[in-house]
């Protein structure tokens, strides 16, 4: 798969039988051989005019990597909490993926979280807490309107060796590609640069695979919370 980054440079990652060849004066390239709809993803620095995209990619991922829909009343809570405050405080590493098809994945970080909650205290939650109400019952929308009014707070154990944290979400046309793994090393070379100690991320304890995943980028598990599983990997060593 080709792989075109924010500065036009291109590489190829994934499936071998590829053939990628450059077009004359550009940053475009052939794709050939491929089972894939679209021939080139591309990644950009994330701004604010990616929140539709980045919603809707949300959604279509919150199913253990399915289409999530179903799952809610409201198709924009997901992305009122984990998408659109790092889309909208606009600091540090935020990415985009798209293609012809429009948006198919991001990944979005802040390099120091307890920064980061005290901001979206302050800027991003009390808009949306007018907006929605508490609710006493046990759907996943109200679980979702209760983070709003009450958001979790990360360990300070936890952010003392691993201050930056992480969402990815990839839909399906754009799996298979190795573009989760181009996307993290994205981040960490950032954060390297940044000087930022380490980067942490939770995972749904029961997706085997993406476990793997994180284990073979060097992430390791560092804790669990009632749904979630918590992995770091320190940037200082």
């Amino acid at each position: 798969m080709v792989l075109i980054d924010s500065a036009g440079e291109w590489r190829g990652v994934g499936r071998a039988a590829a053939e990628e060849r450059q077009q004359p004066g550009g940053n475009r390239l052939e794709v050939g051989n491929l089972d894939y709809a679209v021939a080139m993803l591309r990644i950009e620095a994330a701004g604010i005019h990616d929140l539709p995209g980045a919603y809707r990619t949300c959604l279509l991922a919150d199913d253990a990597g399915q289409d999530g829909s179903a799952r809610y009343r409201d198709p924009d809570l997901l992305g009122h909490v984990y998408v659109g405050p790092y889309l909208a405080r606009g600091k540090g590493t935020q990415l985009v993926v798209g293609d012809g098809a429009g948006a198919a994945g991001y990944l979005l970080s802040a390099d120091d979280t307890l920064e980061f909650e005290a901001w979206a205290e302050v800027a991003w939650w009390p808009a949306l807490r007018e907006r929605y109400p508490i609710s006493d019952d046990d759907s996943r929308d109200a679980e979702l309107v209760r983070h709003i009014h009450r958001p979790p707070r990360t360990p300070a154990e936890l952010v003392e060796a691993f201050p930056a944290h992480l969402h990815i979400d990839l839909q399906a046309r754009a799996r298979g590609t190795g573009l989760g793994r181009v996307l993290i090393e994205r981040l960490l070379s950032d954060l390297r640069e940044r000087e930022v100690s380490g980067v942490h991320l939770g995972v749904d304890p029961d997706n085997a695979n993406a476990i793997g995943f994180y284990e073979h980028l060097g992430f390791a598990a560092l804790d669990r919370e009632p749904g979630t599983l918590l992995m770091g990997r320190r940037l200082d060593r």
